[in-house]
């Protein structure tokens, strides 16, 4: 056991900003007539990302300014004021290409068996009924990506009637499955799900074409229509990469090459921008949402604890000194970002002022 005078990786403390609603508009009810895409491809990499502008005080505001979406097809579009400014997202605008996203050997693991499943960190992976994953961070909350309900010019076509599955196991006959569980077939899941009651999405999506500033912005909070009575986890800022347990992140999510299993994986952040995390963890489409987490001391508390730091979101093709090169891209939960979710989750900025 290592003394307590070893170094541990440790949760910084954050001085996280303030973003308060301004006012509130109703929109016109949307039309619901977007494809669900499962993966979002960009081809600005992190080069791209540091070159470009810092956008204005007003910019950031119109960024984290959000339309919440909801179940009767209701629209709003509430303006936020932000207080404590810090630096935020960037400017990029790039076109798409398609790559694989699996580097050399798979490294993916398919967590089977009710004893996983059903056990923390793997249990607060969900599915969406879009096709992509969420992470249960709050009671009633999942959080998960933008594009897997917005397009960034409409809703998906699903969005309206959106669920949220929850793997539990499979047992025929009334039977509790007291047997299965000795045998050396994994026990059999299947989704149990829930409505959502209401969607928040940012303004930054939200620009007539996802790619205008990047991935920067695909996130989103789902609201559950009645609590999940699993325990969930926290979200916190994203620590620099450097400060990152062994320089990784962990993930799990419904990669669609595998249907039905949970995917588990970690690898190393290759590098980084102010809002985005660039690494090569194997991942296919339906992967996207998931939570992307790290587990540090927490020092308060005198323990380790996990917290989601980013958002899988997906592709970038990267032009690294005119070498193409390809990531997979998770957008950091930043300080303001954090307020903003943090928010929308408590519905009291005093109780988001730790990050």
């Amino acid at each position: 056991m290592p003394s307590s005078s070893h170094w541990k990786p440790t949760w910084p403390s954050y001085r996280v900003p303030v973003i308060l609603p301004q006012s509130t508009l109703n929109l016109d009810k949307p039309q619901f007539d977007a494809e669900a895409r499962l993966e979002v491809v960009s081809p600005c990499g992190p080069a791209c990302h540091k070159s470009s502008p810092l956008p204005t005080y007003e910019e950031v505001k119109h960024y984290l300014s959000y339309e919440t979406l909801y179940a009767n097809g209701s629209l709003t579009e509430t303006e936020v004021g932000i207080y404590i400014l810090s630096n935020s997202a960037d400017g990029s605008q790039g076109k798409s290409r398609t790559k694989r996203q699996i580097y050399g050997y798979d490294s993916r693991f398919s967590i089977f068996g009710k004893d996983f499943l059903l056990n923390y960190p793997f249990s607060t992976s969900v599915k969406l009924s879009t096709g992509c994953t969420g992470t249960l961070v709050a009671e009633k909350h999942v959080l998960t990506a933008a594009h897997c309900i917005h397009d960034g010019k409409s809703y998906v076509k699903g969005a309206q009637k959106l669920r949220v599955g929850f793997l539990k196991p499979k047992h025929k006959d009334g039977s509790k499955g007291a047997n299965i569980t000795n045998s050396a077939m994994p026990e059999k899941m299947k989704f149990q799900w829930i409505r959502v009651k209401r969607t928040h999405v940012p303004k930054g999506w939200i620009k007539g074409n996802a790619n205008d500033i990047g991935m920067d912005y695909d996130y989103a909070l789902l609201e559950l229509k009645k609590p999940h009575k699993r325990k969930f986890m926290k979200i916190g800022v994203s620590p620099p990469a450097r400060h990152l347990p062994g320089g990784r992140i962990h993930f799990s999510g419904y990669d669609n090459d595998r249907p039905g299993n949970l995917v588990y994986r970690f690898c190393d952040v290759k590098d980084e921008t102010y809002d985005l995390l660039y690494q090569q963890c194997d991942a296919q489409p339906g992967a996207s949402g998931s939570g992307v987490y790290v587990r540090m001391w927490k020092r308060q508390n005198h323990k380790w604890e996990r917290k989601i730091i980013g958002i899988f979101s997906g592709h970038q093709w990267v032009d690294m000194n005119g070498t193409p090169q390809d990531f997979n891209v998770a957008v950091r939960i930043t300080p303001l970002k954090y307020a903003q979710i943090c928010y929308w989750i408590k519905g009291n900025y005093l109780d988001c002022r730790e990050g």
